[in-house]
């Protein structure tokens, strides 16, 4: 074991659900393990989505000799052309991941510059200082790892996401024997998903979402929607099973999930015949109990397919009484009231609507808590890193380490910017923290929109606006004219003439005493009046003229 010091800084994905971003530094080199995107909180209005803050990597750019997927979701892939806008190191991943990265770069015009390197489950790779062993993980898309990440200050386990689904869709499960071989050798630290740690319990398999496909397909009798992340390779195997079983015929729409599904089938993950699958407008020409549509949509984005069928402005097709909509995913943290409003959308519009409150057609690809306990026991670790999760997900997580047998104080919780060190064998929390502010991403580009630019939205959203225009006297302090008050999206109370009246009163009479900036002082003046007589906080926005 070397005397050098391990640096472990998480710059998304420790205090919230997505954007993993996980930084791992050693003797001046850095690996990076993931980098994922955040779907935006309804307050985010405008947003896209965020990713983690890089100006760390982007000050360390020479520093970072390798980055590895862990897995092929969003929240790990989904900033990865952002990611290489700041450095330039090589990409591994598994096949799977690594022909969803192609797409994704290919898209975003990276595809050409990426060095993408294959890797399989059970290799070993030197990157830098650490040498890194890939294992196969369970999860809800093929070819998820975890890593054994071998540092000269110690083994570090990274789980990735995982469970322990003892019947997978690919017929492949986690490799215990590994998890077994790194518990002999010695694990330093392991650091593990947290997200289900509030769940009890075990997660259940993906199999039992082929029962309640069948339910759904039997009792069906016109089209069968299916709404899903356009990642989520198994749940396109068993869309297309049941739809064969059932003898129907199924069509992918969206361009994402029509490119990934192409891509799965050409390396084989996905396996069906070729006459199952056919283009959404010769589908559409079929009798109605003879369709099945795969389609995005599952979060609720007003723009995806689903979102459009539920407002009615799809090009394609429209939503038609009898149609049965399957919601086969779980709703992202802060986005439920999204996806109920399309699900209420889409049964106001005729359709009947199936989601995992009421059947079970998703199932988690999260440990719950019995699998996070087996395996803490499989590789007793000597310290205990809760990763992946919310606060409370992490606070929990270091509970059900300690019920384990982890001391207390071999376990620490760390948010996103906090700087782990391992020297010696002991682990500290380091007085460094890094920059970690949320990069929102929307139409415009990538960090224009500040927190402060947010809250200006939010209170627009909330309370409207309120604009003002004075025209006061080129020589002397004093207003004109009569100030011109323009409001949008302000509620005026039913009295608003005399509200306006005494604003008009007060806007005057505090301009003409104003010292200097007569817009701050009247900006002040308009937003203490409207809050004491309507208790609204709207944006207050002033303009000054001078006359000739």
């Amino acid at each position: 074991m070397s005397n050098g010091i391990l640096r472990v800084i998480p710059l998304g994905g420790l205090g919230e659900v997505g954007r993993n971003l996980m930084v791992y530094e050693y003797d001046n080199e850095i690996l990076v393990v993931d980098a994922g995107l955040m779907f935006p909180e309804n307050d985010m209005l405008g947003i896209d989505y965020i990713i983690p803050d890089m100006t760390y990597l982007a000050q360390n750019h020479t520093k970072v000799k390798g980055i590895v997927i862990t897995h092929g979701h969003e929240d790990h892939i989904g900033a990865i052309h952002h990611l290489l806008d700041q450095v330039n190191a090589p990409i591994y991943a598994t096949p799977l991941t690594r022909g969803l990265l192609e797409v994704k770069l290919g898209r975003n015009g990276h595809g050409s510059k990426a060095d993408l390197r294959t890797v399989q489950a059970g290799e070993t790779v030197q990157i830098g200082p650490f040498q890194v062993e890939f294992y196969h993980v369970c999860h809800s898309i093929p070819d998820g790892v975890g890593l054994g990440i071998l540092t000269p200050a110690g083994l570090i386990v990274h789980s990735g996401d995982y469970k322990f689904d003892h019947t997978p869709v690919d017929g492949k499960s986690t490799d215990y024997a590994k998890l077994a071989e790194f518990s002999k050798r010695g694990v330093l630290a392991l650091l593990a998903d947290s997200t289900n740690a509030e769940r009890p319990g075990w997660t259940p398999s993906e199999k039992t979402i082929d029962a309640a496909f069948d339910q759904v397909f039997s009792e069906a009798k016109g089209r069968i929607i299916i709404a899903s992340f356009a990642s989520l390779i198994s749940r396109m195997q068993q869309a297309a099973n049941a739809a064969l079983r059932h003898g129907r015929k199924i069509a992918f729409v969206g361009a994402s999930m029509l490119d990934n599904m192409k891509m799965a089938r050409k390396l084989g993950y996905l396996n069906f015949p070729d006459d199952l699958v056919i283009p959404v407008d010769q589908i559409l020409s079929l009798p109605p109990h003879q369709v099945t549509i795969m389609c995005t949509g599952s979060q609720g984005e007003p723009t995806s397919i689903l979102g459009r069928l539920s407002l009615g402005t799809n090009r394609l097709f429209d939503i038609q009484k009898g149609d049965t909509v399957v919601l086969s995913s779980h709703p992202i943290p802060g986005n439920e009231e999204n996806v109920y409003r399309v699900v209420n959308r889409l049964i106001a519009r005729g359709a009947s609507v199936i989601y995992e409150a009421i059947a079970p057609v998703h199932v988690s690809g999260h440990a719950s808590q019995e699998e996070m306990k087996l395996l803490l026991q499989l590789t007793r670790p000597k310290y205990f890193v809760p990763i992946h999760g919310e606060l409370r997900h992490l606070v929990q997580h270091a509970r059900l380490a300690r019920e384990v047998g982890i001391p207390a104080e071999n376990i620490q919780v760390i948010q996103n910017g906090m700087v782990l060190e391992f020297e010696n064998g002991e682990m500290r929390l380091s007085d460094e923290q890094v920059p970690v502010s949320h990069v929102f991403v929307d139409s415009a580009g990538v960090g224009d929109v500040d927190p402060e630019l947010m809250r200006e939205r939010e209170a627009l959203s909330r309370d409207g606006v309120v604009m003002v225009h004075l025209t006061m006297s080129k020589e002397f302090n004093a207003v004109v004219y009569d100030p011109e008050i323009v409001t949008r999206g302000f509620l005026l109370p039913r009295d608003a003439n005399e509200l306006f009246a005494e604003m008009r009163r007060k806007i005057i009479q505090s301009a003409s005493r104003a010292n200097g900036n007569v817009r701050r002082v009247v900006e002040e003046t308009v937003r203490e009046y409207l809050y004491s007589e309507t208790r609204r906080r709207p944006m207050v926005y002033v303009t000054v003229s001078r006359s000739l």
